[in-house]
């Protein structure tokens, strides 16, 4: 494989902007994801094993069945949820699973204890479990919800431990301050949360309007290497070899025009050949055209009203660069002869089967007959190009401005 195709094959990979990759764009949210169940994960680990002692040892004074059913009931979907996080996949699901179970069996809490448990001084197994049903909020839920179970929780925590003191006077103290305790270490863990997904965010927009630069940049530097090389080529050999072949008047001068016009036709197949291969021909929309419409303008420094019409669709790759190429070409020429006056885009899609782009000015107009035919800016970028992809360029120009449509239709 030859380095100019090596060359090519990596540029053609490059994509155009707004095309890039979500999964790379959303890479640092991701990851930040991924830490945060980790974290999750461990911590969760931890007061799970504290809760898990809690829970035996209060067992070993004498529970009831529906006691150990609660455990079960629990723990069941916090296993499930560690194991989430620590694989990676499945954490909301679980994460959400959980944090509802243990709401709901902290609710009813004061069903399941005794007649003699009711003023126990020591804190309930379930109680280790608090911040944790906060945090699993935090994983699966939006940042509404988190905050709801960031205050109810605590809250119900604090109504169930007074229905088991039966609100007497000891346990009010004791219950506020770890009510209290327990909504701020909540509020923490969401601010926490939150804080490291905004900046995860802010990261990857970033990113992705760089990528998005950078894609724009390569996109115009490889439209206007095109036009160079066609230009140098139809200067240089083809337009040479015309006129080679105009002027011989002997025998040698006419072999030597023939050996021109042989070698100009093979570089000319050459370029056809390397412009057909030029970048992905994956299916491009019509919203994407004019994005490039209207960057095209920005660069040549041109106010216009572009309008979007029409039912959106895709087409294929190679028609989308010769439409936008030949706008390109109908806008410069706008800006340069009309001096932009009275631009007005229009694209206008017809679902999956075409499309049609209009461009006018309200310039001087010109007479399309009587351009020189050494002047290609017309003959060889709009019309041949859309040619080249099965379309049709028509240009209508008078006193009072000038319209180019250029229009592809699927066969």
């Amino acid at each position: 494989m030859s380095a100019d195709t090596v060359l090519r094959d990596a540029w053609s990979r490059i994509p155009s902007p707004g095309t890039a990759d979500t999964a790379f764009e959303r890479f640092t949210g991701k990851r930040m994801e991924r830490i945060l169940a980790t974290v999750v994960a461990i911590g969760s680990a931890v007061l799970g094993t504290q809760a898990m002692f809690a829970a035996v040892g209060s067992m070993s004074a004498g529970s009831s069945a529906v006691h150990v059913v609660l455990l079960v009931i629990v723990y069941i979907p916090l296993i499930a949820m560690l194991v989430a996080c620590v694989i990676g996949r499945g954490v909301r699901l679980t994460s959400g699973a959980f944090a509802v179970v243990y709401l709901v069996a902290l609710a009813i809490w004061p069903l399941t204890v005794g007649a003699g448990d009711h003023r126990a001084i020591n804190q309930p197994w379930i109680f280790f479990l608090v911040n944790v049903g906060v945090a699993a909020a935090m994983l699966a839920f939006p940042v509404r919800i988190q905050m709801i179970w960031a205050i109810c929780v605590p809250l119900v925590y604090g109504y169930v431990r007074l229905v088991e003191g039966e609100f007497t006077g000891s346990f009010w103290t004791s219950t506020a301050f770890d009510v209290s305790f327990t909504l701020i270490l909540g509020v923490v863990i969401l601010s926490l949360g939150w804080m490291f997904r905004s900046v995860a965010a802010g990261v990857d927009d970033a990113r992705g309007r760089a990528v998005a630069s950078y894609a724009g940049a390569a996109a115009a530097a490889a439209a206007e290497e095109e036009r160079v090389a066609m230009a140098a080529l139809m200067h240089d050999s083809v337009l040479a070899a015309l006129i080679a072949a105009e002027r011989a008047d002997t025998d040698r001068a006419r072999d030597l025009a023939v050996a021109m016009a042989r070698e100009a036709l093979t570089r000319l197949a050459n370029t056809e050949a390397a412009v057909a291969h030029e970048g992905s021909d994956e299916p491009v929309g019509t919203a994407q055209i004019v994005i490039e419409m209207r960057r095209a303008l920005s660069e040549l420094g041109a106010d216009a009203i572009v309008e979007e019409r029409g039912s959106a669709g895709l087409v294929p790759g190679r028609v989308a660069r010769a439409v936008v190429l030949a706008g390109r070409q109908a806008i410069g020429n706008a800006v340069t002869h009309a001096h932009g006056r009275g631009l007005h885009l229009i694209v206008e899609g017809r679902d999956d089967e075409g499309l049609t782009v209009t461009v006018t000015d309200a310039g001087d107009g010109f007479d399309l007959d009587a351009i020189g035919e050494d002047r290609l800016g017309i003959r060889a970028s709009i019309v041949a190009r859309m040619a080249g992809v099965a379309g049709t360029a028509t240009i209508d120009s008078d006193d009072g401005g000038t319209t180019v449509v250029l229009g592809w239709m699927r066969e």
